[in-house]
């Protein structure tokens, strides 16, 4: 008896970017467990999905750069493939309809073709330590100065052994009324691999200049995108020039 072949999914007709946010205790959710309760929720608010083919069809989404397990962000990314012609604004107001509140998607609009994963060359974070103002403010010249910052991380690989200073494209220690008694800074990561995430620059600061973080640092990323000239990160869902 021949063995049955699996069903080929028709190419999808339409193809929509979106931009979402992981904010307060839904940072906590890891990027495994964000994928499920998205795909419930494109289920719930019946987006006329492409699937896989094969014998195991799955809803066609793309998932880019998405931020560290912990950390809150405002600007994550990802791409739905569809077997229907949709209204971008439509697919919006479902999708944050359907989603817990944390999960928040802010925009979506068609996509251009390309890679989206391309065009997410850097992030801007956000971070708030416990630390003095005085002390912040030395550790990141100091960081700043170094050839290198080497860190260690445990992935997927095992304990590896990177570089947190050759990543930042700029650090700077913001005014002191911006995060009451805590001290904040502003990062921006050019991406690459390994990938150093902001719990690294602040390990960093530690092997140069003994900076503590203190207990529960605070990451948001602010913006995710093409790194456009000196320090400035640009928007992915941007009409192209």
């Amino acid at each position: 008896m021949p063995q049955q072949q699996p069903e080929q999914q028709a190419p999808p007709v339409q193809r929509l970017r979106v931009r979402y946010a992981k904010r307060g205790r839904l940072r906590f959710t890891s990027h495994r467990d964000f994928s499920r309760a998205f795909e419930r929720a494109v289920f719930r608010a019946r987006v006329p999905m492409a699937y896989s083919s094969g014998f195991n069809p799955h809803p066609r989404i793309s998932y880019a750069g998405a931020a560290p397990t912990g950390s809150a962000s405002e600007a994550e990314y990802l791409e739905l493939a569809l077997a229907e012609v949709v209204v971008p604004t439509d697919v919006h107001a479902m999708l944050d309809e359907a989603l817990p509140p944390g999960l928040d998607v802010i925009e979506v609009v068609e996509s251009p073709g390309g890679s989206l994963a391309d065009l997410l060359e850097a992030s801007r974070w956000r971070i708030e330590i416990d630390a003095d103002r005085e002390s912040v403010m030395d550790a990141v010249e100091r960081f700043l100065a170094a050839d290198e910052a080497p860190v260690e991380r445990m992935t997927k690989k095992g304990m590896r052994e990177f570089d947190a200073r050759g990543a930042v494209v700029a650090l700077v220690v913001l005014p002191g009324d911006e995060a009451g008694s805590r001290t904040a800074l502003e990062v921006v990561l050019r991406h690459g691999t390994p990938a150093v995430r902001p719990d690294d620059v602040l390990r960093g600061l530690e092997t140069v200049a003994g900076l503590g973080a203190g207990e529960a640092p605070l990451m948001t990323r602010l913006a995710q995108g093409p790194l456009l000239g000196g320090d400035e990160v640009g928007d992915p869902l941007a009409p192209r020039a």
